[in-house]
Formats: C-alpha cells, sequence, structure tokens
C-alpha cells in the first residue's frame, strides 16, 4: 500500500532538543541535591509530561509534585525557546517539501505548549494536519498511543502513513502502532539496535527525506 500521510516526531527530528532537555532536567533535579538515575535519561526520552515528571519526583526524589515539576521544566524549556529555537538543518524545508505530496502529522512527546511554540517560531503553524502531544493519549512513547491517535484523526489507517522518528522510544512507539518507519539516528543519543531494526530506511539526517524516497518504502 503506497504512503498518504507522513507523521514526524518534533524532538530529535525537526528541533535539537534532546540536549536541552537532559541539560535542564539534571541542573533542575541537582537544584534540591538530587541526581539523575542511571538509566533516567534514556528512559525520559519520549516519554509523556505526567511520565518524565513523575520519574523525576518519585524515582529520582525531587521533592515536589509531578504537576510541579512539570510546570517548573516546562518553564525553563519555554524560556530555552524563546532565546534561540535549535532547528535541525533542513528539516522546516524537509515538512514544506513532503506537504506538496502528503497529508501531514506531528506525534510529539512535548507538551501542547511547546509544540504550538515551536511551529510558530518556525513558520510551521499549519503545516500538520494533525499535531498530537503524549500528554493528550493515556501512554506516551514507546507505547504506540500518540501513533494510533494522530492516523485515525486523519481517518487513515497504520498501513496508508509513515512515521520520521530518532530516538529508541519513538522508534518503538512507531513500530509498534504498523507505520511504516523512518529512522533518523540522534549523533548523541543513537538509538538501541533492536529500536532500529524496527525501521524500514535509516538516514544519516532529514534533509535525505524526500517525496521521492517516501514513494520507495
Amino acid at each position: 500500500m503506497s504512503v498518504k500521510a507522513v507523521v514526524f516526531d518534533l524532538d530529535g527530528v525537526i528541533i535539537d532538543t534532546e540536549e536541552v532537555w537532559e541539560e535542564v532536567r539534571r541542573g533542575y533535579v541537582a537544584e534540591f541535591g538530587r541526581a539523575f538515575l542511571p538509566d533516567s535519561q534514556d528512559r525520559m526520552m519520549g516519554m509523556s509530561t505526567g511520565e518524565w515528571s513523575a520519574h523525576l519526583a518519585d524515582e529520582v526524589g525531587v521533592p515536589r509534585t509531578a504537576e510541579q515539576v512539570a510546570a517548573d521544566v516546562l518553564g525553563r524549556m519555554a524560556a530555552r525557546y524563546r532565546e534561540a529555537l535549535p532547528l535541525i538543518p533542513g528539516s522546516v524545508e524537509v515538512v514544506r517539501s513532503l506537504r506538496q505530496s502528503y497529508r501531514l502529522a506531528l506525534a510529539s512527546s512535548s507538551a501542547r505548549i511547546l509544540i504550538d511554540q515551536v511551529l510558530e517560531t518556525a513558520g510551521l503553524t499549519g503545516a500538520f494536519e494533525v499535531t498530537l502531544s503524549t500528554e493528550e493519549v493515556p501512554r506516551g512513547k514507546p507505547a504506540p498511543d500518540v501513533y494510533l491517535t494522530a492516523v485515525a484523526k486523519m481517518g487513515l489507517t497504520p498501513a496508508d502513513c509513515a512515521a520520521i522518528e530518532d530516538s529508541s522510544n519513538g522508534l518503538r512507539s512507531a513500530a509498534a502502532a504498523g507505520l511504516t518507519v523512518i529512522a533518523v539516528p540522534h549523533g548523541v543519543y543513537p538509538p538501541a539496535p533492536d529500536a532500529l531494526a524496527g525501521a524500514s530506511r535509516v538516514v544519516g539526517a532529514i534533509s535525505e527525506v524526500t517525496p521521492e524516497m517516501i514513494t520507495t518504502l
């Protein structure tokens, strides 16, 4: 079945923010005399807002409620985005190019407030038919919820859609939902081999994704 729609991840695909997230969250927990657990960074990549804030509160031990942790960290992230939006080279151009041939959606682990701000700052408001945060579905990545919901909102099936992802949990999420997966591995936070194995295509940079490439999936 030919691809009718492309579903983008946000962090690590359109904007290079994984290092910013890590810096902000590590700095935040350090203010309370706490430190990440050995697997905290890997686990939080792809988690919804409610999930990673609960991790920092309940497992890392930040003495704030999960709701307070989320508000604190999201406020700091929004401030960083206002200072400088770390767009990945070529990402905006790829979105605009694919939009000419395919329906587009966005399935992100970022909070709604950050998604909307990024799209506005990048000049991509209106580029996506559907934009969805994992905070708006029952479970975050690697569960398939956000992809299944995005596809359903477009009135399509997973077999109709391709996903563009970078992280282990994102790749697992898209594959579990049944989409054809394009992997754009992050240089600093490369996906696990098992997650990468679920991708139909692996590219070195988002700029390599073209309408012509999508037709070959």
